[in-house]
């Protein structure tokens, strides 16, 4: 088991080498960047001594449990990745901190990283996670990161979806290699709201393997230039956005001319003229594109149809009245009560 305290960085820092006249107190202050990666440390004791420090590494170490560093207010980058670390606490105090590395660890919950309104990059990635689980986000820590974060690195975290980051409004970089990514729709989600991302890299997804999955996320975002590795030829993305713009006019232009047919259908299956009124209300859009022949051929089949009622409704009430005068006068007591047919209709 190892410590890492003030002594220990007394007897090995190149930097507290003695100068003449200067305390120990003096030379700690002079520290700014402490390297102890790979030493088997297990547990970090009171450092507070280092008061200007702002780059410490503790990579490839055993230290379970984050402490001891509220001190290092001038702290901008801390190296933390493959330790033994199961949840992110103790953080809250380094108001300037600008790079935190966690990757290799035990976290299950992205969490306590609220009041790091200086943090730039955040990299989460290969976190040994039990089976079945994945990566979580706290609301809370994404929301307090909203404005500062730029890069998000969660790799190979099981990670299903990526709605929840939408709120990083100013990202600029995304890694979320080998994950279980397959949504295109949820994507496209994130996307739009991502207008600074310039590098995406989706490598080792479901989703990579989706129809047109590169066309689509280049036509999506257009400040994207990198993607799963690759390039993105500002000429093959013009080319993308003018094919996909013709395919979307093409597909209106069928609509409309479906819709038109069954207006057409709809209009001249007509015996009413009242029958108009639907299908007007329904269809205006198309009767306005056409509304010169629309409106003539209705108007046509209207006229049409009233002067037939008009012609036909008069001769036939005279016939059927007449008939029926006749048999009345022939067989008065079938008549109905207060029947009165002995006169002749006259038709007006």
């Amino acid at each position: 088991m190892v410590r890492l305290t003030v002594d220990l960085i007394a007897r090995s820092s190149n930097q507290l080498r003695s100068r003449k006249d200067e305390s120990l107190t003096q030379r700690f202050r002079r520290v700014t960047h402490l390297n102890y990666s790979n030493k088997n440390i297990d547990y970090v004791e009171d450092l507070s001594r280092c008061k200007n420090l702002t780059v410490l590494y503790l990579y490839d170490n055993n230290i379970s449990h984050i402490g001891n560093l509220g001190f290092a207010t001038n702290l901008t980058h801390l190296y933390l990745q493959n330790n033994c670390i199961y949840c992110i606490e103790n953080l809250t105090g380094l108001k300037r901190l600008e790079k935190l590395y966690l990757g290799g660890n035990y976290i299950t919950v992205v969490e306590g990283l609220e009041g790091l309104e200086e943090l730039r990059e955040l990299h989460l990635e290969n976190q040994r996670i039990p089976a079945g689980e994945k990566l979580l986000m706290d609301p809370r820590t994404l929301n307090s990161l909203t404005k500062s974060l730029t890069v998000l690195n969660i790799s190979n975290n099981n990670i299903d979806e990526l709605k929840e980051l939408a709120v990083l409004e100013n990202l600029t970089q995304l890694v979320a290699v080998d994950n279980d990514l397959r949504d295109i729709k949820d994507l496209e989600f994130v996307l739009s709201k991502w207008p600074r991302l310039w590098r995406m890299d989706l490598s080792g997804n479901p989703i990579c393997h989706k129809p047109k999955y590169r066309d689509r996320v280049i036509v999506i975002s257009k400040t994207l230039e990198i993607l799963d590795g690759k390039e993105i030829n500002e000429m093959a993305r013009q080319f993308l956005v003018n094919w996909k713009a013709s395919k979307d006019a093409q597909k209106k232009i069928k609509e409309e001319n479906m819709a038109g047919r069954l207006v057409y259908q709809q209009l001249y299956a007509l015996e009413q003229p009242r029958d108009l009124l639907p299908v007007l209300h329904q269809t205006t859009s198309y009767l306005n594109k056409d509304k010169t022949k629309s409106a003539f051929m209705a108007q046509m089949h209207s006229d049409h149809m009233q002067g037939q009622l008009q012609r036909s409704l008069p001769k036939k009430a005279i016939i059927i009245s007449e008939d029926t005068r006749q048999l009345a006068v022939k067989y008065p007591a079938n008549s109905l009560p207060g029947q009165d047919l002995s006169h002749t209709y006259v038709a007006k």
